[in-house]
């Protein structure tokens, strides 16, 4: 190739590049009439055009969207969506769960449980079986002192006859 022709592949991709086009290597070689393999052989372009991919245009008018830009917002949405997702699954839960508290109570299925009274009387039966408990330790050392107290009236008796 001709340094001329060479030369105005340059100026026609700069040209491409300060409009404001599709700044990727398909669009600036569309534009500037190349192959694609022209940009990738020529990696000093190839560097340009990345380098204007991932750089908004300053010349006043709306900044060129870059590829970089793109990815952020679409990561972002991403997030956005999974985060909705879970608050989604969240909420239908608990609806499911108060139309079957209500479809219950309106059937007249059963009796509503009364979940706080069902654990203080469970920890009450709790204090009270430990309480008895302990009862129960102590008239069995009480047994076992009048087991001994019995054992040893018993051998005093027999030593007496």
């Amino acid at each position: 190739m001709s340094l001329h022709r060479w030369s105005q592949h340059v100026d026609e991709l700069d040209a491409a590049l300060r409009t404001g086009c599709d700044i990727t290597v398909s669009g600036l070689a569309r534009t500037a009439r190349v192959d694609r393999s022209f940009l990738y052989r020529h990696r000093d372009l190839l560097a340009r055009v990345h380098a204007a991919a991932g750089t908004p245009a300053q010349d006043g008018r709306l900044a060129a969207v870059s590829q970089v830009s793109l990815k952020t917002d679409l990561a972002n949405a991403l997030e956005r969506n999974a985060r909705l997702a879970a608050r989604v699954r969240q909420l239908e839960k608990r609806l499911s769960g108060q139309l079957g508290e209500r479809v219950r109570s309106e059937s007249g299925l059963g009796a509503p449980l009364d979940v706080d009274e069902l654990q203080r009387r469970m920890v009450m039966l709790e204090q009270e079986l430990a309480e008895k408990n302990g009862e129960l330790e102590e008239k069995a050392e009480e047994l076992q002192a009048a087991r001994a107290a019995n054992r040893e009236l018993t051998r005093a008796l027999n030593q007496l006859h």
